[in-house]
């Protein structure tokens, strides 16, 4: 599936958080939503992405923002990650890889010459009417919050 594009309605879903909680996108409706999808709990890039988000969490929140990170981990795992770098935002457990596929960030990655199916590191701008905003697929993980407020500006 191709990804989704600015001026085009946010796929909705619904999906378990660390904490086993039902989480669909229409629940944040009028507020916008940073919703970031990354490859896998307790790496390095993505624990960067993740503490990164975690670190400016409340300058976000104060701006009307809500944080939402997926992968196709598990609930136990999201746990074990939040728990671990104290993110205070939920974690959504696309573990039939649905939501990465309705976004089209589900892909062929290549590492060290081999080739195999993952996460693409994206980031989506939802505004308060599930319309995307802005996409990031050039995601800094180190300076990912900062990639959105830019935008946001």
């Amino acid at each position: 599936m191709a990804t989704p594009t600015a001026g085009s309605k946010a796929p909705d879903f619904t999906a378990k958080d660390q904490n086993g909680n039902t989480v669909s996108l229409s629940d944040f409706k009028g507020k916008t939503v940073i919703l970031y999808f990354y490859p896998k709990d307790d790496t390095p890039g993505c624990t960067a992405e993740a503490c990164d988000f975690r670190d400016n969490y409340q300058s976000l929140i104060g701006k009307g923002y809500e944080v939402v990170g997926v992968s196709t981990d598990d609930e136990k795992s999201h746990k074990k990650f939040v728990t671990k770098h104290n993110l205070p935002f939920p974690l959504i457990a696309d573990t039939d890889h649905s939501i990465v596929e309705a976004y089209g960030v589900w892909g062929e990655k290549n590492m060290y010459g081999k080739k195999y199916m993952g996460t693409v590191r994206t980031t989506f701008i939802i505004d308060a009417d599930g319309v995307i905003k802005n996409v990031i697929d050039k995601v800094d993980t180190k300076a990912s919050s900062q990639q959105v407020l830019d935008l946001l500006a």
